[in-house]
């Protein structure tokens, strides 16, 4: 019956229905109630202007989110993102029912019509390559009849759809108020291009020392309350903890370097069925090393050859000095131990090769713009060749304007290649000569002047490795210690920072973190532990101990912030400057009132200084910095008028104009017009919505359920 009541107040709406009726039009979801003034089952998880979100719509929501995520966002993020949309689509979706914005069937078409996304699938166009309405009405159709489950997806999608159309028509309607007159454009023209040029004195607050300065806790107060808009605070808390790292101990480390050392070394292993002592060979010395790797190795056997660059720098020296057969090490590398046993040596097995290939019509991959005949290119070729070996000749500069082949832009520059992987003949040219020789080579691309730039030594290395891992005494010595710390933090009188001293644990701060935060410095996603800082049963200066996924920590909650106007001692880091800004010029302009400029520089030990083409939208002074107020005064005041003493940014100036410079008239300033009316209206998506934002009542409930 209520919904019938809610069709019967709407006749707008009962007309469309009737006429998506008539029209057969496929689109399924678009005239399902979801309206926020509806009613929402369960518990909400936030209060837009008294209107409820659901958490049980929210949490599905998160659920279709984390699908689409997958593993690239946690699930704070998650939720954080599908809140933002849901306060986002409440906040305008109730300038929507006000103003009366619903979406016809014509508006969702072109609104899919307009979007890449849609317009551009080739699912939905037609022979043509446009996009069809009725092969989308069929596809929808499709997903209802025979994919529920991707039906399901597309409603979603359709709610999306749907709501990006309203915002589109909101902004727009917007949009069409925002303009700009002549007269503004030639203002905005004005104050880009008018020009004055100045004589300044200016005493730099950094003049009076800092400490001379005297401020009460009272007057702090008082600019507070005065500018409460730049003190308001969330609720937030600080923390300090002792973090316990799971991670291996020295003995730890000892232990697998003596386990690999073992392995490079023959055992004897009796044999019980044979009743023989047999000799199992070590790495050292063992035949089948694939197989030794498989079973006593955390890496297998790699048996690709490489060159010296390919191997870690601190070790490649002693690697590749090794003979065939020898091993290096233990070494530590990471948080393996390892040992490497040289394989095979390919000498000169990497190749670095740059070539000009001239090709001809026909050639094998020959660009069709090519006509040259093989006579004339062979002919070319020749040519190049005479010319790269003039001693004063860069070859990829001629590779460059010359070469045929897509490595010109690169100066015909190869890279390294190892034997085989290039046409036979090129292969042989580049693996048969020596470094720095240059020769013609013909293949069936057509004819290289190939010159051999490089060639390294190629080696096969094979690489037991053992990780090292903390072992189970050292996690349980771990535990202990942690849960000794936290019981001995509970309860003693003395301040947590001091046990940790004495222990020799590092405490580490972490100051205001917010309701819904989840990253936490040092200790990356910890979620469980800002929920606890924001229990209302935990109190300042409780201590708990949280597991971690690598490790431990001990955490002291040590302050909390109340939602509001902040505190005095809050709001001191940044008051506190500006008061003493503020007394600063005070104290200036009281002693340097009714003096000339050049009593006020000598009086002040400061020099006189000039500026030349200000404007109005860029005020920086040249050696002084941005200064709007004192450039302002200065378009104010006349040729050679000289200001009173004005507080700027960065100090007291007094300024003297010793040139004013008008722009050219323009015969219309249309173009300035238009480019503040588009930069207006670029705005208003974000303006407009904060605004909105701004001014809602918002009841915040995701702590309750995240």
């Amino acid at each position: 019956m209520a919904i019938l009541e809610n069709i019967r107040k709407r006749t707008t709406i009962l007309i469309l229905i009737i006429g998506m009726a008539l029209f057969a039009f496929v689109i399924s979801g678009i005239f399902t109630s979801n309206d926020f003034g509806g009613a929402k089952v369960g518990s909400s998880i936030a209060e837009v202007n008294g209107t409820d979100i659901s958490v049980d719509d929210f949490r599905r929501k998160v659920e279709s989110a984390s699908r689409r995520y997958g593993a690239s966002a946690t699930t704070m993020q998650v939720v954080n993102n599908v809140w933002n949309q849901e306060i986002r689509n409440a906040v305008l979706g109730q300038q929507f029912e006000e103003l009366g914005i619903n979406i016809e069937q014509d508006q969702i078409i072109n609104f899919l019509k307009s979007n890449p996304s849609y317009s551009q699938n080739p699912q939905f166009v037609n022979e043509d390559g446009v996009f069809d309405e009725n092969v989308f009405r069929e596809f929808v159709s499709n997903l209802k009849e025979n994919l529920p489950a991707q039906y399901e997806l597309w409603l979603q999608d359709e709610q999306n759809i749907i709501q990006q159309a309203k915002e589109q028509t909101y902004f727009n309607l917007v949009k069409a108020g925002i303009g700009a007159t002549l007269k503004e454009g030639e203002l905005d023209y004005k104050l880009a291009n008018d020009k004055v040029d100045i004589q300044y004195v200016r005493v730099p607050y950094t003049s009076i020392p800092d400490s001379s300065i005297s401020i009460s806790k009272k007057e702090i107060d008082i600019y507070i309350n005065e500018h409460e808009d730049e003190y308001k605070q969330e609720s937030a808390r600080d923390l300090q903890y002792v973090f316990f790292e799971e991670k291996p101990s020295m003995a730890d480390e000892n232990a697998v370097k003596e386990e690999i050392t073992k392995l490079l070394s023959s055992t004897l292993e009796y044999n019980e069925a044979a009743d023989t002592t047999d000799t199992i060979p070590g790495f050292s010395a063992v035949e089948d090393v694939a197989a030794f790797l498989d079973r006593n190795s955390d890496t297998k056997f790699d048996t690709i050859f490489k060159a010296k660059t390919s191997i870690p720098s601190q070790f490649s020296d002693s690697i590749m000095a090794l003979n065939v057969g020898e091993t290096y090490g233990p070494y530590r590398e990471g948080d393996f131990f390892r040992v490497a046993r040289m394989m095979a040596k390919k000498p000169n097995g990497n190749v670095k090769a740059s070539h000009i290939l001239i090709t001809y019509e026909g050639a094998e991959r020959a660009n069709p713009e090519i006509k040259r005949t093989k006579d004339e290119a062979e002919k070319k070729a020749n040519e190049l060749l005479k010319e790269v070996l003039k001693s004063d000749v860069v070859f990829a500069e001629l590779a460059r304007e010359n070469s045929d082949g897509p490595s010109a832009p690169q100066g015909g520059d190869l890279g390294y290649f190892q034997d085989g992987v290039m046409t036979p003949k090129f292969n042989d040219f580049a693996f048969g000569n020596r470094v720095g020789h240059v020769g013609l080579v013909e293949t069936e691309f057509g004819f290289h002047i190939v010159k051999v730039d490089d060639k390294q030594d190629l080696v096969q290395v094979a690489t037991l490795s053992r990780e090292v891992e903390p072992s189970e005494e050292t996690i349980n010595t771990l535990f202990t210690d942690a849960t000794k710390f936290e019981m001995e933090s509970v309860s003693s009188d003395n301040p947590f920072t001091d046990l940790a001293k004495e222990r020799d644990y590092v405490v580490r701060p972490i100051n205001k973190i917010k309701a819904m935060d989840e990253s936490l410095p040092g200790l990356s996603t910890q979620r469980a532990i800002v929920q606890w800082a924001f229990n209302p049963d935990s109190e300042v200066g409780d201590i708990k101990r949280f597991d971690l996924n690598n490790g431990y920590a001990v955490v002291q909650l040590t302050k909390k912030y109340k939602e509001g106007l902040m505190s005095v001692e809050d709001a001191s880091v940044t008051v506190l400057p500006k008061l003493r800004k503020k007394m600063k010029a005070e104290q200036i302009i009281a002693n340097n009132t009714g003096k000339a400029m050049d009593a006020f520089a000598k009086d002040n030990n400061v020099s006189l200084s000039n500026a030349t083409a200000l404007t109005m939208k860029s005020p920086t002074i040249a050696g002084a910095g941005r200064e709007p107020v004192v450039v302002g005064t200065a378009f104010a005041m006349g040729q050679d008028a000289t200001s009173h003493l004005i507080e700027g940014e960065t100090g007291v100036f007094l300024v003297k104009v010793t040139k004013k410079e008008e722009a050219p008239k323009l015969d219309n300033y249309v173009t300035y017009a238009n480019t503040l009316r588009s930069t207006g209206a670029t705005k208003v998506t974000t303006a407009v919505y904060n605004a909105l934002k701004e001014a809602s009542e918002i009841e915040d409930n995701r702590t309750t359920f995240y």
